[in-house]
């Protein structure tokens, strides 16, 4: 790991101490970019994202691909982490925390919102950024692939009814367009190219592909710096003006984050699962599809509504969080246990 690497959550700090100020210095410039969406994909974003993803996706060998099956326990606990848990306990540490630890700062109705947007959270597990977390824990790529493709069939079906269920409505509908245009630009369309870099540069010989993946490597590095730089530069006017309610929001969030991670954690090594099938599992279940929620949220509730607030709240305590676990599963790394974690170099 370079020095670069090395020192890659303060680069990140600085690059969220940039956004801020450059979208309190130049707001225009930044409601330029962020208008630059379609169905709530915001495409500067999306190309930031892809430039992260496709270092990994030249990695995936179709070949090794067809052996996941023959391992299905990581996927297992990928599944029973995002779609029987998640949701739940993300619902519940929104009512501890604002219908009754905050309840004297915050408004019922506010509360009920702020709720209802961490639930849309919850039932949204991500779907691109775990590639990113996936390389940077050194995980398998082959795998990682699988696990998101089957997440992602399964939100098909699970996301509107789980979302009615905890929202306690009838009329959660699915944003088939951000649904389906973050799955193309996030995995389909670097996958392709992906595949077809890989199968060029084998034909070239096998020191070809390390030597492009290295040189890859910071690219995929500064498009993470720039997603932070832009995000948070989208919601400087938000995070200056509502510290304290950004704070309040943060806090459920937080605790939800690690407590899924170490939750997850734990099953892995209950599992005795190698270390680059483990540390993608325990990553997918913390993090979430934001583009998603923040969709439903607008929809249901409104653009200015509580709900929105607490889904851009994930987003922003998200990059920096995920950051701090990546350190954990590599700091932990040959400590997983188990026959099959021996061989991991």
């Amino acid at each position: 790991m370079g020095l670069f690497e090395r020192w890659l959550s303060l680069w990140v700090a600085l690059a969220i101490v940039a956004g801020v100020a450059l979208g309190t210095a130049t707001p225009g410039w930044f409601a330029v970019l962020a208008s630059v969406e379609y169905a709530h994909v915001n495409l500067v974003v999306a190309v930031l994202i892809w430039v992260m993803i496709y270092p990994m996706m030249v990695q995936i060998d179709w070949s090794a691909v067809r052996d996941v099956g023959r391992r299905p326990q990581g996927l297992v606990l990928t599944l029973v982490i995002n779609w029987l848990i998640k949701p739940f306990t993300m619902a519940a540490l929104g009512v501890l925390f604002f219908k009754y630890l905050f309840a004297p700062w915050v408004d019922p109705q506010s509360a009920s919102e702020y709720i209802a947007g961490m639930i849309l959270l919850g039932v949204a597990p991500c779907t691109a950024m775990v590639f990113v977390w996936s390389q940077l824990v050194r995980g398998d790529p082959n795998y990682t692939l699988v696990q998101v493709s089957v997440n992602d069939l399964v939100m098909v079906v699970a996301f509107a009814p789980i979302a009615a269920f905890l929202l306690g409505v009838t009329d959660v509908t699915v944003p088939w367009s951000t649904l389906l245009l973050s799955t193309v630009l996030y995995v389909v369309l670097p996958l392709v190219a992906g595949v077809f870099t890989r199968a060029r540069l084998l034909a070239q010989g096998p020191e070809a592909l390390p030597r492009l993946t290295a040189r890859l490597k910071p690219w995929s590095i500064a498009g993470l710096l720039g997603t932070v730089v832009l995000l948070f530069g989208f919601q400087a006017d938000t995070i200056l003006a509502q510290p304290g309610v950004i704070a309040l929001i943060a806090v459920p969030l937080l605790i939800q984050t690690y407590g899924i991670f170490f939750l997850g954690w734990w099953g892995a090594r209950w599992l005795r699962l190698p270390h680059e099938v483990a540390g993608p599992a325990c990553l997918i279940g913390t993090s979430n599809f934001f583009e998603l929620a923040v969709a439903v949220a607008i929809s249901l509730f409104g653009l200015h509504s509580g709900a929105a607030l607490a889904t851009v709240v994930g987003v922003l305590v998200e990059v920096p969080v995920m950051l701090s676990l990546v350190a954990l599963v590599n700091r932990w790394r040959p400590g997983l246990g188990g026959e099959a974690a021996k061989g991991v170099s």
